[in-house]
């Protein structure tokens, strides 16, 4: 047996006792803006004030239980705010990010300020990164919260709320599987690429799906897509092309009422939704209570 005062976890337990409160706190760190040097491990609470890029060849893991606060970027910080970057504090990923949470203890990208609106950071901006995966997290108050180009992602059991846009993607190889987006202006924003997008909870959103342009081998199914504020599915003017969104629930009535497609302007496609589920996915959203 270990003595009481040679075993690690006692240990420092004493001395935390013996610090002022507070002295044991998850650090605090400030990550200067530009480029990583090299990989990194983010753990604690992370302030990010500017563009902060991970360069390709670059690793940045995130712990569990990790707070990432995105503060408004000071004078001459904010580099990339053009489309495809966006205005506010950014995390630009060139290379590979890994933010792996759990239930109990969640990573958080949000605004350092908790009452701030929506739109007062970027997003975490993947950019041809390769090997990127996302797992009990929680986005909020972003611009575009989780934004992929050219990318390989996979999103899974992470909450998005109070967002712009909560997930955003183009030509990317990408799974969302057992999301819950709420209460953003857009839930999922996407052209081109082979999306698949299951058994995920999308409620109280603007538009719950909004496809700009050529939506191609696109598998949406099982998902619950209910009270949307405004459609729940809005095609672009370069989706002439039908969209295949069969076996999703859409909450009582008919849902082409909540469809912005060729039911409302003869260019477009339309979104075809059955057969469709007449009650909600048991295993849509995610499994643990934020």
């Amino acid at each position: 047996m270990i003595p009481w005062f040679r075993s690690p976890i006692r240990l420092l337990a004493a001395l935390c006792l013996a610090l002022p409160a507070g002295a044991c706190s998850p650090p605090v760190t400030t990550v200067a803006p530009g480029p990583l040097a090299g990989d990194a491990a983010w753990s604690g609470t992370v302030r990010v004030a500017g563009d902060i890029v991970v360069p390709e060849d670059t690793r940045l893991v995130i712990a569990p239980g990790t707070r990432v606060l995105f503060e408004p970027p000071p004078p001459g910080t904010d580099r990339f705010r053009q489309h495809p970057n966006f205005p506010g504090s950014e995390l630009i990923v060139r290379g590979t990010l890994v933010a792996e949470g759990t239930p109990g203890r969640p990573i958080l990208f949000a605004a350092a300020d908790p009452d701030a609106p929506a739109g007062s950071w970027g997003g975490v901006n993947l950019a041809q990164a390769t090997s990127n995966s996302f797992s009990h997290c929680i986005f909020r108050q972003a611009d575009s919260a989780l934004h992929s180009r050219n990318s390989e992602v996979f999103i899974e059991q992470c909450l998005f709320e109070n967002n712009l846009v909560a997930i955003r993607f183009h030509s990317s190889a990408i799974l969302i599987e057992n999301n819950l987006l709420r209460n953003n202006a857009t839930g999922i924003r996407f052209h081109d690429g082979a999306p698949v997008i299951c058994r995920n909870r999308l409620v109280a959103n603007g538009k719950a799906f909004f496809i700009t342009a050529h939506p191609r081998e696109v598998r949406i199914e099982a998902n619950d897509i209910v009270d949307s504020r405004e459609f729940a599915v809005v095609l672009g003017e370069e989706v002439p092309e039908d969209v295949n969104m069969a076996g999703n629930f859409w909450g009582e009535g008919d849902p082409g009422r909540t469809i912005f497609d060729r039911r409302r302007s003869d260019y477009l496609g339309r979104v075809r939704v059955e057969p469709r589920r007449t009650e909600p996915v048991p295993s849509a959203g995610i499994s643990w209570s934020p």
